[in-house]
């Protein structure tokens, strides 16, 4: 298998490149409005903000804010696949403009902005995000009534476009190889997400370090393989240091992605370089979880009842009896971005893809 990954250096609020229906996957976490560190980026995008901003007219600027994102998510209802997924992870802001502290729910706009545009908002996920200890406390501390509550979540908002779901051909098999765990699934779409934690960006340019958002693999990774299926090309318009691109390789999907700094770029070479490791490690983990699941249930008297096709294991239900793991094993840079060649993993032995050196153990690879 053959996965492409474009990495354009442009505006996403015009997806010139993407044609209509190309994409069938958004995952994506955009400049919060209204959080300090962004303000610039909306400035450059509308110098009315800056003015609102700097006359204390906080609506007004996160009005405007919102009506920049909305430029992107209108293209994004334009590429989008009917009954495409978009992911957007996004938090809310804090902040004293004019002697006045106040919360701005970007998640609740973001889904105004949404169903305006003919999507259907599907049930959301919460992860918790802790903030240092010392930051935990606003307000007047241990003296009522005047604290507040700190923000340590975030929201993954989920949209479907359109009413109707995705359809595929009967017995599809790169749907069916794509299935996840049955314990994956309990885990995965659950409504809260606690065992994911922020992610510091270790960059070495100062502008980059301030421009960067954590924004942690398993979020973009699990969402892939959630709602994506094998062949599927995943957009990340707000691409950053490419962490949905690197999610999307793991997963042996397609990506594209948008940016307006090309330093970004340097860094996510770096990332990309560590391909073939990564995917073996995710995988080695994956396969070592359901493992010990399997473990436990016989050790409870209820064994899994059916046998994986590529894999000496057993799994709880009929659709997980297909599943089929791909690794990455090379990557090469293209016109657009890169390239990257995938060989499935079959394992009738009961290895792992990884050995004692983290490479590849099992030859039986198509």
């Amino acid at each position: 298998m053959r996965t492409e990954h474009g990495v354009h250096i442009d505006d996403s609020r015009e997806l010139d490149h993407l044609a209509d229906d190309s994409v069938e996957l958004v995952v994506t976490s955009p400049p919060y409005p209204m959080i300090e560190m962004w303000d610039h980026v909306f400035g450059e995008l509308n110098e009315e903000i800056t003015q609102r901003l700097a006359e204390g007219a906080g609506a007004a600027a996160f009005e405007l804010m919102h009506e920049e994102l909305n430029k992107t998510w209108t293209e994004i209802s334009r590429v989008l696949v009917d009954g495409g997924i978009a992911c957007i992870n996004v938090g809310d802001a804090t902040r004293n403009i004019d002697e006045s502290f106040r919360v701005y729910q970007n998640h609740s706009r973001i889904i105004d902005n949404f169903e305006e545009l003919g999507f259907e908002p599907l049930p959301e996920i919460l992860w918790r995000k802790p903030v240092n200890s010392g930051a935990k406390f606003m307000g007047s501390g241990m003296l009522p009534p005047n604290a507040y509550a700190t923000l340590e979540h975030e929201y993954i908002l989920i949209f479907r476009n359109g009413a109707q779901q995705r359809t595929f051909e009967p017995k599809a098999e790169r749907r069916y190889n794509a299935a996840y765990f049955w314990e994956e699934r309990n885990e995965w779409f659950s409504d809260l997400w606690t065992d994911i934690t922020g992610t510091l960006q270790r960059l070495s340019e100062g502008e980059l370090r301030e421009r960067s958002a954590a924004f942690p693999f398993e979020i973009p990774y699990q969402l892939i393989n959630m709602y994506s299926v094998y062949g599927d090309t995943v957009l990340d318009p707000f691409w950053g240091t490419g962490t949905t691109s690197l999610a999307a390789m793991v997963a042996a999907r397609n990506s594209v992605g948008y940016e307006l700094q090309e330093e970004f770029t340097n860094v996510f070479a770096d990332r990309a370089a560590e391909i073939r490791g990564m995917s073996r490690e995710v995988i080695h983990e994956r396969l070592t979880e359901h493992r010990e699941f399997v473990r436990q249930r016989e050790n409870e008297g209820e064994p899994p009842e059916y046998i994986a096709e590529h894999y000496a294991f057993p799994v709880t239900t009929k659709q997980e009896k297909h599943i089929l793991f791909y690794l990455a094993d090379t990557i090469e840079t293209t016109k657009e971005g890169y390239a990257v060649t995938h060989s499935a993993y079959r394992d009738h032995a009961d290895v792992d893809p990884l050995d004692s050196r983290g490479q590849s153990t099992h030859a039986d690879f198509t």
